[in-house]
């Protein structure tokens, strides 16, 4: 299954907080939550290769709105913002989309109206169904089976390499066993050794880390299996 989308949501105003996100998680995205601008600045670090979405409230008791749209979006460009704010004067909402927000929502808002521009917001600005997943500077194309690497090669995967691919990236940092790998990739009736799934991961360090030898991304959890991380 693909992970849901994640979405920082910076409001301190903590009831109306609660239900924005109760009502986003009824609709299938994951949320993390900070009411102070340092508390945010600290949870996007820790998530910025996962967040999809930022919702941000200008008002805050330390670091303003403004400042945390500037820093997130120089440390990810593409990284879509909307804000939520009290503010409703023009000129507020004419710097908020200087600093790159993608929308403005002032309070009182329909809770309807919020949800349906999250889902068009991230329908413009994350990948489709064509199946494309980035991680540093590789690509995975699961539609054409083609990978592209940060040493500007392209490979073309076989089913079974691209399926292993999916199972893990599909878990970001979740530890996976041999035998949950195989369970899922292999029919009953064929006998692949843990030695496969072992083969196959080297592959991928040589494909996709820049040491292969000290891996980042396909990481050994000894005496278990492996997991798939992307560093923050």
């Amino acid at each position: 299954m693909p992970l849901k989308p994640l979405i920082l949501l910076v409001e301190d105003e903590i009831s109306l907080a609660s239900t924005l996100a109760l009502n986003l998680e009824l609709e299938g995205f994951q949320i993390i939550q900070a009411n102070t601008g340092n508390k945010a600045i600290d949870l996007f670090h820790q998530n910025k290769s996962k967040i999809n979405l930022v919702f941000l409230d200008i008002m805050l008791p330390d670091v303003n709105g403004y400042t945390l749209c500037k820093l997130f979006k120089e440390i990810k460009p593409d990284l879509p913002i909307i804000f939520i704010t009290a503010r409703n004067q023009t000129i507020d909402k004419i710097e908020g989309l200087k600093l790159g927000a993608d929308d403005y929502i002032t309070k009182p808002f329909e809770l309807e109206e919020v949800l349906l521009r999250t889902k068009n917001l991230l329908k413009r600005t994350q990948p489709s169904d064509s199946e494309i997943f980035k991680f540093g500077s590789n690509t995975i194309n699961f539609d054409s089976f083609e990978v592209n690497t940060f040493n500007g090669e392209t490979f073309k995967l076989t089913k079974r390499e691209i399926g292993l691919l999916k199972i893990l990236t599909n878990r970001v940092n979740k530890v996976l066993s041999r035998d949950e790998i195989i369970e899922e990739l292999w029919h009953e009736n064929e006998n692949p050794s843990g030695r496969t799934i072992d083969n196959y991961i080297v592959n991928f360090r040589k494909m996709f880390e820049k040491n292969p030898k000290e891996p980042i991304y396909f990481l050994s959890i000894r005496g278990v299996g492996y997991k798939f991380e992307i560093p923050n």
